[in-house]
Parts: structure tokens; sequence; C-alpha cells
């Protein structure tokens, strides 16, 4: 099959196992899916998810936020790890949302990746679930799956993007990357792997995977 075709099938496969793909990420503004995007960075989104109710009742705006000592932020978000870095990175980007942006989230892809501590991928995420706009974010499980599907040489997170970019209509994009992170943490995960049960790569997984 050409790689357009297993792309196609791959993609009917994974509306099949989840027509509906909610965010995983608990927030309920463009603000608090940025930080708590921000947090994830690795980190489980289960473990953002129980760390964020705490910070975001001590500041869920970035006025508030602007306003905290990055130690008290650091106390707070210390089981998602490296919080010396994403603390100050919080508390700044808060204070330049609130002296740059009037303390709204910027909706573009490039306002976002200057803000402290906000990469690229992170800034497609928000872009995508926060705005609406098609993005297609690398995390982990999507960098593994592409590569083992033979989707795209697995490179790096850039070549991987970009692979997927030309793969799948770009209407699904923000869906797709939902569904592929779903799909990766129930049947395709990093360790303890089977291949020859995994619906997707039983079927279009390389060849090196079952030796």
């Amino acid at each position: 099959m050409k790689k357009e075709d297993v792309a196609k099938e791959i993609q009917e496969r994974l509306d099949s196992y989840y027509p509906e793909v909610p965010v995983p990420l608990d927030h309920h503004d463009p603000y608090t899916l940025l930080v708590a995007v921000l947090l994830s960075a690795q980190s489980t989104d289960k473990r953002v998810n129980m760390t964020t109710p705490e910070l975001f009742a001590l500041a869920d705006n970035p006025f508030d936020m602007a306003q905290q000592d990055a130690e008290d932020v650091r106390a707070i978000i210390r089981p998602v790890g490296l919080s010396p870095t994403k603390s100050k990175a919080i508390v700044n980007l808060s204070k330049i949302l609130v002296e740059k942006y009037d303390g709204k989230v910027p909706e573009e892809l490039e306002l976002l990746e200057e803000l402290p501590g906000v990469g690229h991928k992170t800034a497609s995420v928000v872009v995508s679930q926060a705005f609406g706009q098609p993005a297609f974010p690398v995390d982990t499980h999507i960098h593994r799956l592409a590569y083992r599907w033979k989707l795209s040489t697995g490179k790096n997170v850039q070549k991987t993007e970009s692979d997927l970019k030309k793969l799948f209509p770009r209407s699904d994009w923000n869906k797709l990357h939902l569904q592929i992170i779903y799909f990766g943490r129930e049947y395709c995960p990093a360790r303890g792997h089977d291949p020859r049960k995994c619906p997707i790569c039983k079927d279009f997984g390389r060849k090196s995977l079952f030796n």
C-alpha cells in the first residue's frame, strides 16, 4: 500500500476507536490551558490535572498570576517536575500577557512561541485546542507511533510534524493529534508493547517491531 493509503486506513481506525476526543488537560479558558500545557512537559496529564486545581485556586488568570512570587508557584507545582523553571516561566509569561496583550492569550503561533517556557509544541496545542486553528502538535506518543506506522522516519519531531501534515487533511489535524495520543496510551505504549496485539501495528507496523 502507498503511504497515503496507509494513512487513510489508520485514520479510519482511529475514528472508530475515538470518535470523540476530549482535551485531556483540565482548563476553562486559553490561559489555563496554556499553563496546563506548559506544566505537562516531561510530566503526565494525570499529574498535571492533580496539580492545577491548587495552582488555579491561587491564580487562574494572568493578572493575579503576575503578582505571585515564583517560589510560591514552585511549591504548588513541584509534583509535575522541573518546578524551578516552570514556575518562573508561568509568572513571567503572565506579566507579559498583562503588559503586552491586556491579559489575553495571543492566538498567533509565533507570538505564543515568544513567551517564556512556551515552545512550538505547547504553542501548537494552544492554538489548536483553545482557538480551533489547524495544528499538529507532536509529542512523544505521536513521534513514536508515526515511526512505528512508517508514516515518518522518526528523525526528529519537526520531521514527524511535517510528514504527518502532508499525509492527513488539514481539517482533521486537531482531532487526529488527540486520537493518536489516546491510542498510544491505550494500545501502543513505549514499553511492554506487543505489536501482534496492537490494532494498527499488527497490520502497518515496521518489521523491526516483530523481531
